[in-house]
């Protein structure tokens, strides 16, 4: 049986929007476009003409960057809607739910939610560095689980899963649940995408996001792969044109060999400041605890998380308080030198003021 056949019947049986033709070069009267461009138009493809319902060649581009194939991808509004657009497609209302992880992205069960689906979490322990084992993931399981939601690494505790954890759960699993990783921060880790075992795995949809190590958050741009029926029932679901023309334009301007390279170096720019701001924050007497960390951030354990909060504030430092199982704790982006090296001395000057 294919995951597709857990899915809602009547998503089963969407077909996508058929919008009017688009062929280059010819007098195009069947859309109710303007006929004229703008003079604020700079774009390589006119704006008075719809976008494609689908763009082919970011597809494309994308598909060989993640590597996959194109059939196998659906290019997203990042991840977000890729995970809006798994659960309308899975779940029913009242009856069905998702499983994931407790801490880590809070979309997942956002999502759920508005879908009318339980939420189902696996509560994970500071002292295992917030990993579950694949028993209490199965445990959290029945009959109705149509979705397991895995982030790794995880946000926003910054920790990885193991392959052997991934694998496993997808072997004892099957076909009676769809299991989607998360790998919005793989660049980070030095992991292998998951993508790669789609082929052995018809149980594994993976999520990946131009927002961190292509520094494009603001373009709202990622793709959910995962087997060809699933991806077909996606397609029916999301909004036909969901790109827009400038969109596509500069992430395919993104995706060449030059910008690529650069966001490469940046990456490995990341990942030593990284190193460089746990350094400095273990030698802050404020902090008890810097988890290990696979992303672009660090998860730290405070001794005074409202001293620090207000301090980083006052000095014009936003950082990430979350609350409930992570109450002593604040989740840290990696930013400049500069701007890390304001941090850690935010830090030391509060620190002093504690004990004068």
């Amino acid at each position: 049986m294919s995951i597709a056949e857990l899915a809602r019947p009547e998503i089963r049986r969407l077909r996508p929007y058929e919008a009017a033709i688009q062929v280059t070069d010819t007098i195009r009267l069947n859309a109710n476009e303007a006929p004229w461009t703008s003079g604020a138009d700079p774009f390589r493809r006119p704006l008075n003409r719809y976008p494609e319902i689908r763009p082919a060649r970011l597809r494309t581009a994308l598909a060989g960057r993640f590597g996959t194939t194109p059939e196998r991808l659906l290019v997203t509004r990042g991840t977000s809607e890729a995970i809006d657009l798994l659960i309308r497609a899975f779940c029913r209302e009242g009856r069905d739910n998702i499983v994931t992880t407790s801490p880590t992205f809070s979309m997942y069960g956002h999502y759920a939610e508005i879908q009318g689906a339980e939420v189902r979490t696996v509560e994970t322990r500071p002292e295992a560095d917030f990993a579950p084992t694949c028993d209490e993931l199965l445990a959290a399981c029945d009959e109705n689980s149509r979705l397991v939601f895995l982030c790794t690494p995880n946000n926003p505790t910054g920790t990885s899963l193991s392959r052997d954890l991934l694998t496993s759960f997808l072997d004892a699993r099957g076909n009676r649940s769809a299991v989607v990783i998360d790998e919005a921060y793989i660049e980070f880790s030095g992991e292998r995408s998951m993508a790669e075992l789609l082929d052995a795995y018809p149980n594994l949809v993976v999520l990946r996001t131009l927002s961190k190590a292509l520094a494009f958050a603001g373009a709202r741009c990622g793709a959910v792969m995962g087997p060809e029926a699933v991806i077909d029932m996606l397609n029916a679901i999301q909004a036909p044109y969901a790109l827009s023309t400038p969109v596509v334009e500069c992430v395919e301007d993104a995706l060449s060999d030059r910008w690529i390279g650069e966001a490469d170096r940046k990456v490995s720019q990341i990942i030593s400041e990284r190193e460089k701001l746990r350094a400095g924050l273990e030698a802050s007497d404020l902090i008890r605890k810097v988890w290990p960390s696979s992303a672009n951030f660090l998860l730290v354990e405070t001794t005074n998380v409202d001293a620090i909060m207000n301090a980083t504030r006052e000095a014009g430092i936003l950082l990430r308080y979350f609350g409930g199982s992570l109450a002593d704790c604040i989740r840290i982006s990696v930013g400049t030198p500069e701007e890390n090296a304001a941090l850690i001395g935010t830090l030391s000057t509060l620190n002093a003021q504690a004990h004068d």
